[in-house]
C-alpha cells in the first residue's frame, strides 16, 4: 500500500509541467512493476543516472511478469503542485510541493481536494486496469471539545465531498473493489508523531 495521490504542474510552464510528469512516474514506479509485470522504460534513464545497477537474468524478469497484482490499494489524502526546479519532497501523505491557490487547507497544512480523488482514481484506472481499493482517506483536524462532544461537521464534509467523487469514479467506469476511512478511531500520527492530530470518528 502506498500514498499515490496526483500532483498538478503550478503553472502551464512547459517545464514545470514535463517535471511533474517525471515525479508521478517515480511515484507510480512500483505499482507501474507489480501490475504490469516489468521495469517501465523510463526507469532505465533514472538508474543510469543514479549509477544503480540491478543484475538480474532472464528467470527473474519471468517470475515477475508471471506474478503481477491482481488489485491496487493506495492512500489518498491530499493533493499538491510543483514548480519549475523545485526539489522533489514527500511524506506520508505523499508529494509535497506549492500549496494550490484554488484548495482549501486543513488545520496541519494538507489540501483538500475530493476532485483530485476522482482524478486519481481515473488515472490509476486508465494506467492499470485493475480494481483499485482506497484504504486510507481521511482528514487530520485539531478538534475541540464541546459540550462533552466534538462538532465535526469540517470532517462529515470531507468524508461526504470524497465519497461523493469515488461515486462519480465509479460513473466513470472505474472500478472500485472497496473503501476505508483513516481512520474510525485515533493514533498518533504518523506524520506529526502526536495525538492531536486526529483522524476519527470517536
Amino acid at each position: 500500500m502506498m500514498s499515490l495521490s496526483n500532483i498538478y504542474p503550478h503553472t502551464c510552464d512547459p517545464v514545470a509541467v514535463f517535471e511533474t510528469q517525471d515525479i508521478r512516474r517515480r511515484a507510480l514506479f512500483f505499482p507501474d512493476v507489480m501490475l504490469r509485470g516489468y521495469y517501465p522504460t523510463y526507469v532505465y534513464r533514472l538508474l543510469k543516472e543514479n549509477d544503480c545497477n540491478i543484475e538480474m537474468c532472464d528467470e527473474d524478469l519471468e517470475i515477475m511478469k508471471s506474478y503481477t497484482n491482481d488489485f491496487l490499494a493506495f492512500s489518498y489524502y491530499r493533493t499538491t503542485t510543483h514548480e519549475k526546479g523545485q526539489p522533489y519532497f514527500g511524506d506520508t501523505g505523499g508529494d509535497i510541493g506549492t500549496p494550490n491557490p484554488y484548495l482549501e487547507t486543513s488545520d496541519f497544512g494538507w489540501q483538500i481536494d475530493p476532485l483530485g480523488f476522482r482524478f486519481t482514481l481515473n488515472e490509476l484506472w486508465d494506467r492499470y486496469q485493475v480494481p483499485l481499493i482506497p484504504v486510507e482517506n481521511g482528514m487530520g483536524a485539531k478538534d475541540e471539545m464541546i459540550d462533552g462532544k466534538i462538532h465535526d461537521e469540517y470532517r462529515i464534509d470531507y468524508l461526504r465531498q470524497h465519497l461523493i467523487a469515488l461515486k462519480e469514479a465509479i460513473k466513470d467506469g472505474v472500478s472500485i473493489m472497496g473503501y476505508t476511512y483513516w481512520g474510525p478511531i485515533d493514533i498518533i500520527s504518523a506524520g506529526t508523531f502526536d495525538i492531536e492530530k486526529r483522524y476519527g470518528f470517536m
